[in-house]
């Protein structure tokens, strides 16, 4: 049983990206592959084959993507892997089919297949390994999903009190600073809505992610959310009532200016594989403030990018949470955390935000949120 192979079903209506995605896993001898060429195909093989990963184009004839998705979590739910273009319109679609249930995505070429494919083969691999442990659940339909997450926009949509323009450190503040990587959209759009608008402490957020991705995940964050949420672009001065993603394909740091903090955008440190990376944000947030005025939060991800980072924050006095496994959609990130001693609470996701506020000075909590306070 250890040595059985992983079984994936490759949908594409281009017959040369199915071709070299087959050769591209077969490859590894961890993967056993089934092609399909559009959705209807897919949802054929999705009974015969039982793929344990779906890697799913997007845009193909006779059924799109995202149709053929609501399909595949309505009928038989199973990780999805989405194949998308890195441009604004593919970002927004990709975030449709993640509210829909897909578990990760993987960028579609523009320019020669082979050779894009090549560059990124140990991305590839490695989250289509990822997605065949992932925590999958049916969802509702694509008409309902799409309902339901238009009702909540539109009940954000009422313009937002301003935050108060206070300086980014006083005795009483700090910074939440949340890692994530695969399953990061959904939970974070579970997350961050149960934030209020006077939430005393900016948000900090590393989210694995490309560069063309992050500014529009950002403005859906920031249109079902109380808090304003923004990318940082350059540099962002650090406000409370407000929450800061880190660009995708950079790392994300904080700065210093006499008593102001800044989020900044940084090039990637090539020494780390995930970017932004988690590990240099929680790093350099520590070499600035106390950590008993810290809080790092860690969510759904593969790998273990900033498990030791946070470690040190709890060993230093700060607080720490770990997403549960029962709610992650990959336990690799939290799991760490945990295994580290790292986390002092492991929750499931819809319990975060209510910790946090109880942590937090604002909310009842202690004027620093050392471990001394539960």
């Amino acid at each position: 049983m250890a040595n059985k192979k992983i079984r994936v079903l490759v949908v594409d209506d281009s017959a040369l990206m199915r071709k070299h995605l087959r050769e591209l896993l077969t490859e590894t001898g961890e993967f056993e592959v089934t092609t399909a060429r559009d959705g209807v195909d897919a949802l054929d093989l999705l009974h015969k084959a039982d793929p344990d990963v779906i890697t799913l184009d997007i845009n193909m004839p006779e059924m799109d993507g995202l149709t053929c998705l609501s399909r595949i979590m309505t009928e038989r739910p199973k990780p999805v892997v989405m194949v998308s273009s890195l441009t604004e319109k593919g970002a927004e679609v990709t975030y449709e089919a993640l509210a829909l249930g897909a578990v990760d995505y993987i960028a579609k070429p523009d320019g020669t297949v082979s050779l894009s494919l090549r560059n990124s083969s140990a991305q590839i691999i490695s989250k289509v390994r990822a997605a065949a442990s992932a925590r999958v659940t049916r969802v509702r339909g694509l008409s309902e999903r799409l309902k339901a997450d238009t009702d909540r926009v539109s009940a954000s949509a009422k313009p937002k009190s301003a935050s108060p323009i206070l300086p980014a450190f006083s005795k009483d503040m700090g910074l939440v600073l949340i890692g994530v990587s695969t399953g990061g959209p959904r939970v974070l759009e579970e997350i961050l809505p149960e934030l209020p608008a006077d939430f005393p402490w900016p948000v900090l957020i590393a989210q694995h992610m490309p560069r063309n991705f992050t500014g529009t995940f950002a403005r859906r964050l920031d249109a079902i959310c109380a808090l304003g949420v923004e990318e940082v672009a350059d540099r962002s001065p650090l406000r409370p009532g407000r929450c800061y993603v880190g660009r995708g394909d950079a790392d994300l740091v904080i700065l210093k200016r006499g008593t102001e903090w800044i989020a900044a955008t940084v090039p990637c440190d090539s020494s780390r594989i995930w970017h932004p990376s988690v590990a240099r944000m929680v790093e350099t947030a520590l070499s600035h403030a106390p950590a008993d005025h810290l809080v790092g939060v860690m969510l759904t991800g593969m790998g273990d990018d900033g498990a030791e980072a946070m470690t040190q924050l709890h060993r230093n006095g700060g607080r720490t949470i770990a997403e549960a496994e029962s709610t992650a959609v990959v336990f690799g990130m939290p799991g760490e955390l945990v295994k580290r001693g790292g986390a002092d609470a492991v929750l499931p996701s819809h319990q975060i935000a209510q910790k946090l506020k109880a942590w937090l000075p604002a909310y009842g909590g202690a004027r620093a949120i050392g471990r001394g306070v539960s």
